[in-house]
């Protein structure tokens, strides 16, 4: 899976600094909705960080298609 960095540009992004990767953003996106909803706030932190990153890679599939 490419996971190339989210920001790519800025100040002090290196090849030993890249940055969030595009999987985290879309993880930190996808988490951003998921705790704007009361139900799902009631579950397990561990629980909620495995959905999201199911998500994110879900999304990131989705983008080699």
């Amino acid at each position: 899976m490419n996971n190339p960095p989210a920001f790519p540009t800025g100040t002090g992004v290196t090849p030993y600094n890249p940055g969030m990767t595009l999987r985290d953003y879309f993880a930190a996106k996808a988490m951003q909705g998921f705790c704007a909803s009361p139900t799902l706030m009631e579950w397990a932190n561990d629980r909620l960080a495995a959905e999201v990153y199911d998500l994110a890679d879900a999304m990131m599939k989705a983008r080699e298609a």
